[in-house]
């Protein structure tokens, strides 16, 4: 299905809801200051004479800023020196539902070598900006949306988990199930993944170098309501937008999850004294804090716990990000990124510089070459691959 579709608008635009990484996108209210967009720029794509004003105060304009991947050295692959963007792409959904992108600017600083891509373009040039994106998209997925808010938070839980609860606490009892092959995948990926030898590191436009500036930046950006999907859809805006399966499947299994673990809670904890008493509780929390980084005020995270509701909600949030959360950023990781043109690995020949450029050849000599894909295909299916034991 990919194979077939992964060169039209609409599929394009619609991974970023319900692909592999629909964490990133968010209702476009202002165009960025550093995106050379005008209403002359999009005016052909947008329907019915409206313009991008009217568009963006009706709620139907839409952003895609890998601005975390802005300024990193992309990796050399194979002798080959790839190349990384950090893009801003600009949707728009349409009256048919369907969200098409209608801008796309390859780098954040606008300039003369770094124009605008429009779908009334040359068909080469367009789908190398898409290609482009994709590419970034493939980055942003893996460390950010998979390893950083799925995995390496839950390790951070887990380790505080078993160094603060005893075995009988309810809440060690509540949460263990969770962490059952958390510290050994974790492991394994540090191994097999991001150290020297590892798929990512060597065989990707993101490995080496760029992958620990990557994380640290967008580790330094993760606040409390990123990983709480009710608030992560209000503030990006998507509490309306149709067709986006990832947050209505999303928000029912959050809805049952809190319902469960507000049974437990409240089964232990009578009253929000009982919470406060709880010092095992309180330094579980602290450490959460204290070892993950997580003690800047705008971050958001709780450093005590004061009541039943906002223990119940922070449980919510570990037990949802380790099981329904990795579920929706690993699991489709194969269908959406095993064929590579879809989602390159990397990139062998620099963003186009201008437009009227691009052509086909020079867009086959930017794909990574069969050394690389064959290992991104194998990472990636061998991470979608369903545990021995699943039900």
């Amino acid at each position: 299905l990919v194979e077939r579709l992964w060169r039209e608008d609409w599929f394009f635009g619609h991974q970023f809801l319900n692909g592999a990484n629909p964490t990133l996108i968010r209702r476009c209210t202002e165009i960025p200051p550093n995106m050379a967009v005008t209403e002359e720029t999009v005016r052909a794509s947008l329907e019915g004479g409206a313009s991008l004003s009217q568009e963006m105060e009706r709620g139907n304009m839409f952003v895609a800023d890998y601005r975390l991947l802005d300024g990193l050295t992309a990796n050399t692959v194979n002798r080959k020196q790839n190349y990384l963007t950090a893009p801003l792409v600009l949707l728009h959904l349409n009256s048919t539902n369907q969200l098409l992108p209608v801008a796309i600017q390859l780098k954040q600083a606008p300039g003369e070598t770094n124009p605008v891509f429009v779908p009334q373009d040359l068909e080469a040039d367009w789908l190398t900006a898409k290609t482009f994106v994709r590419s970034a998209d493939f980055a942003d997925h893996e460390l950010r949306s998979h390893f950083l808010r799925t995995h390496v938070m839950s390790e951070l839980f887990a380790m505080a988990t078993l160094r603060n609860f005893p075995t009988v606490h309810p809440l060690y009892k509540l949460l263990g199930p969770h962490f059952r092959f958390t510290l050994e995948i974790d492991t394994l990926a540090r191994q097999l993944l991001l150290s020297d030898g590892g798929s990512l590191k060597e065989y990707t436009a993101v490995g080496g170098a760029a992958t620990l500036e990557f994380l640290r930046r967008a580790s330094a950006s993760l606040t409390y309501r990123d990983l709480c999907l009710p608030d992560d859809i209000t503030g990006r805006g998507l509490d309306s937008i149709p067709g986006y399966y990832y947050r209505d499947d999303g928000l029912r299994l959050w809805d049952i999850i809190h319902r469960y673990v507000g049974g437990v809670v409240s089964y232990y904890y009578r009253s929000n004294n009982d919470v406060t008493r709880d010092s095992e509780l309180q330094s579980w929390i602290n450490e959460i804090v204290v070892f993950g980084r997580l003690g800047d005020e705008k971050k958001g995270f709780p450093k005590s716990f004061t009541s039943v509701p906002e223990l119940t909600y922070f449980v919510t949030m570990v037990i949802f990000n380790a099981s329904a959360q990795h579920t929706a950023v690993n699991n489709a990781q194969l269908d959406y990124f095993g064929w590579m043109p879809n989602a390159p690995v990397g990139l062998q020949r620099p963003p186009p510089a201008c437009r009227g450029r691009c052509s086909e050849r020079s867009l086959l000599d930017s794909f990574p070459d069969v050394n690389s894909t064959v290992h991104g295909l194998a990472t990636v299916y061998l991470l979608s691959k369903k545990p021995a034991d699943f039900v």
